[in-house]
């Protein structure tokens, strides 16, 4: 009977394995497709034969990326979104949530509801009136524009996701930390954002990510060509004279590689995050 049920687990293990593979296939190839062909030439990307793999290996859609002006200036200004709006999230968001988790606030219940409607609103709802109000008090055409805006959505996801974790831990530890002459600003930093490490990470890639591919509000609040991220930029290739695929597929791949990268080093940090914050109350 044991030896059956080994067998059943085996097999089912073995086709959840392979379910998996098929899944990260489908899932991955296009990422595949896009790096491939940002190696390729010109001759290559648009000859006849298809190939799935760079025959004639170049880094030239890269170089004219990297060497164009107007390309770095996108890629600084991703970078500025990206930061702004990671430390304006953790500035407001983390704080919020400490004061949720640990103290009785009164109508908390209806602020929780309040984040969770927020974070169903699409971007093209609160363009006209945060586009009204940074108009009126001259707040246009800054590098704080968008991240302002897109903090605003990232703030109550973090109060959502760290509120569990504060709330979680025992009250034992605060009472140590005033017995050791810690004030509630002290314990607060020495104390608690330690306990709530994997959360805060979350919450660090999420917000980053959140202004690194930020298009609608850079594009409204910013005007000026100096100030567009990288996702605003990529049409450049298209022209008159037909698109450059290549150069197309490697900026892309300069796109996506922060979002891979962080992914695949936090990725224990990022699913453990989102799931202890979501089942702990």
């Amino acid at each position: 009977m044991k030896q059956m049920t080994g067998k059943k687990e085996a097999r089912r293990d073995l086709r959840n394995c392979i379910i998996a593979v098929v899944l990260a296939f489908i899932f991955l190839f296009p990422v595949y497709w896009m790096i491939q062909i940002s190696f390729k030439s010109d001759a290559e990307t648009f000859g006849k034969i298809l190939s799935y793999y760079p025959r004639e290996f170049t880094f030239a859609p890269w170089l004219v990326n990297l060497q164009d002006k107007t390309f770095l200036l996108s890629l600084r200004n991703s970078f500025i979104n990206g930061f702004l709006t990671m430390g304006i999230t953790l500035l407001l968001g983390v704080p919020a949530a400490y004061g949720m988790g640990r103290y009785r606030v009164r109508g908390s219940s209806v602020f929780l509801l309040v984040f969770l409607v927020s974070q169903m609103l699409p971007a093209s709802l609160t363009l006209t009136p945060m586009y009204l109000i940074f108009n009126k008090i001259h707040f246009l055409g800054t590098h704080f524009t968008a991240p302002v805006a897109i903090a605003a959505a990232s703030i109550p996801f973090a109060i959502i996701t760290l509120r569990p974790y504060f709330k979680s831990i025992p009250v034992a530890l605060d009472e140590a930390a005033r017995l050791d002459g810690c004030g509630s600003f002290r314990a607060f930093v020495s104390v608690m954002i330690p306990a709530v490490k994997t959360g805060i990470v979350t919450i660090v890639v999420i917000s980053f990510l959140n202004g690194w591919n930020d298009l609608v509000y850079s594009m409204t609040f910013n005007v000026g060509e100096t100030m567009r991220p990288l996702t605003a930029n990529i049409y450049k290739f298209q022209n008159a004279y037909g698109t450059k695929w290549n150069c197309i597929m490697a900026y892309g791949t300069i796109l996506v590689l922060p979002v891979i990268l962080l992914f695949v080093f936090l990725q224990k940090y990022i699913v453990g995050g989102l799931v202890a914050g979501a089942v702990k109350d």
